[in-house]
């Protein structure tokens, strides 16, 4: 597991929310991978990421079963966390049109690490 900033964890352990606009990956449009930041596992393919201009990173789609969605303490929303780790990602919203596929992954990018597809590990 990964060392969290403050920050990190007020978001990922304490199922915190950044601020729109402030985050990393809202507005990344590069090809490639997003993890999660504490245990790594494999979460989103860019080619399910999507411009929802709410201010977060969102996604019509998660890897086959990377993510657990649960009900939210507020009971009106739906959680999303790490399928690996528990870590809390965001929300899912359905109905909203943005895409065919009718869903919206809106995930904090302080729980995200991004791997460019055309990176090569150096191992």
């Amino acid at each position: 597991m990964k060392k969290l900033t403050e920050e990190e964890r007020r978001i990922i352990e304490d199922k915190g929310t950044e601020a729109p606009f402030s985050g990393e990956y809202w507005d990344n449009h590069e090809s490639g991978m997003y993890s999660c930041k504490k245990c790594g596992a494999k979460l989103f393919s860019s080619e399910t990421k999507f411009d929802s201009n709410t201010g977060w990173p969102s996604f019509d789609e998660a890897l086959p079963g990377a993510t657990k969605e649960v009900p939210d303490m507020d009971g009106m929303r739906t959680e999303i966390t790490c399928a690996k780790c528990g870590a809390h990602l965001g929300h899912k919203f359905d109905g909203e049109g943005f895409t065919n596929k009718n869903v919206r992954h809106c995930i904090n990018s302080a729980c995200l690490t991004f791997q460019p597809k055309d990176h090569k590990d150096e191992s």
